[in-house]
């Protein structure tokens, strides 16, 4: 892009002629000049257009594939989302026609035009990836970092992360590998899995129905299953409570996901057997959508409980946060509605007298969306990562290569323009998706057209 060339003056030429300026409108009576305006002079934003949508499909160790997404627009600014991890890059794909020509800039109302295309859980991913590759566009044009457009400014220099652990049937174990996480990473917040199959190979623990289906094990919501835990099996989990808590203290705050598609009562069994180890919270217990069986289980459970991290849209959490049907939400910003979207919902609980924690499986670019929302949003708590494990997740992007992202349990928040991130295209091309491109076009996507209005 051109640079303006024009003459450079010196800070005294520039006092001189500001006075002579002043002076001249004040006895003879012209209107004084307006004020130079801060713009960046490599972009008109007024004329700022969407022309494509390109997507590199990237598969890492744990949740995957993760769909990079780059919209490019006729200036040569471009901005970076990422589709919700374990999702298709088609739910952001789709919509390429229906945001091409469109001025990247007016992010809210493309957003409106949008979202109706939006669900729950991942498919959510394809609007969100798009909301927060507007943003990073909008950064860049501005030179401003994203925070500071969404929030107005920050309430944390540094985003504290929590993170699981590989689990083991061995209890003492599993409390090592959560000291290791402490001590050796310097991670300031835990999170453990703990469900009924570490115990259900023991006669006794556990009482299900006996073979049931792969659909009925994977698709049939929690209270049609009934599988309930027994004394027995409440008592052979709660040893690896105490393991852990033995290994890391009472100090630092620990959770717990995962618990198995269990009923209500169970839940409150284990809430009350929990509570001497002081849990953050238990997570996702039942699906998110009962909401009265969620606020029985917190009546009757000493235990904090949250959910959200499959939930669309800010109205559905208003619901659980009005009823008080949980302790704490959990959006992951890859679902929920993106940056703009999140922020407001952590506005909207704190409201409510309930802090929000974030979800997150991804890589650093849909990382880095956490952290500028989470450094704007007074009640945040903590951000999960997935990742820490992983050699080369960092270095998929050129600013963390020799730093990681994650230093001793923190993400510093980025100060440069947009999500602050640039891809490493070398690290990436090695770990795409088989039978996949990297930033291949997509004109199969150009003409898709419908009627959208959802009114007559």
């Amino acid at each position: 892009m051109s640079k303006s060339t024009g003459h450079v003056f010196n800070r005294r030429e520039i006092m001189k002629a500001s006075a002579l300026a002043l002076g001249g409108s004040l006895f003879l009576g012209d209107p004084p000049q307006a004020s130079p305006k801060a713009v960046n002079a490599n972009s008109a934003p007024s004329t700022l257009k969407i022309t494509d949508m390109r997507v590199a499909t990237i598969v890492k160790p744990g949740p995957s594939p993760c769909p990079i997404i780059r919209i490019d627009t006729n200036q040569g600014v471009y901005g970076l989302g990422e589709v919700r991890d374990g999702a298709s890059a088609t739910y952001a794909l789709f919509l390429k026609s229906r945001i091409v020509g469109e001025n990247p800039l007016q992010l809210d109302r493309i957003f409106r035009k949008i979202k109706q295309f939006g669900g729950h859980a991942r498919q959510g991913g394809g609007v969100c990836a798009i909301e927060m590759a507007l943003w990073d566009i909008a950064g860049k044009v501005y030179n401003s970092p994203i925070y500071a457009m969404v929030g107005g400014g920050k309430f944390r220099d540094k985003i504290r992360v929590y993170a699981d652990t590989t689990e083991s049937k061995d209890p003492k174990i599993y409390g090592q590998r959560m000291k290791e996480r402490k001590e050796g990473m310097g991670i300031t917040w835990l999170k453990m899995d703990l469900g009924v199959e570490m115990v259900s190979d023991t006669p006794g623990t556990v009482t299900a129905p006996s073979e049931l289906t792969p659909w009925e094990e994977n698709r049939i919501e929690h209270p049609f299953l009934a599988t309930e835990v027994t004394d027995k099996g409440i008592a052979m989990l709660e040893q690896y409570v105490a393991a852990v808590r033995d290994a890391v203290g009472m100090e630092i705050p620990l959770s717990m996901d995962h618990l198995g598609h269990l009923g209500v009562k169970s839940i409150i069994r284990l809430g009350k057997a929990y509570e001497k180890y002081n849990l953050s919270w238990i997570e996702d217990v039942i699906p998110w959508t009962y909401t009265d069986l969620l606020k029985q289980i917190s009546d009757e459970s000493p235990t904090p409980i949250l959910t959200g991290e499959d939930i669309y849209l800010k109205e559905p959490f208003r619901v659980l946060c009005e009823k008080h049907a949980v302790s704490k939400i959990h959006p992951d910003l890859a679902t929920s509605g993106g940056i703009l979207e999140t922020h407001k919902i952590g506005d909207m609980a704190e409201e409510y007298g309930v802090p929000m924690a974030m979800h997150f499986a991804g890589t650093p670019v849909s990382c880095m969306a956490n952290v500028h929302c989470a450094a704007a949003t007074q009640n945040f708590l903590a951000l999960e990562n997935h990742s820490l494990d992983v050699p080369w997740w960092s270095s998929m992007v050129q600013e963390y290569v020799k730093l990681p992202v994650v230093h001793r349990g923190w993400i510093e928040v980025p100060d440069r323009p947009g999500l602050g991130v640039t891809l490493n295209d070398d690290v990436l091309k090695q770990h795409l998706a088989p039978g996949t491109g990297y930033f291949d076009p997509t004109p199969e996507w150009d003409k898709e057209r419908s009627w959208d209005r959802l009114w007559s």
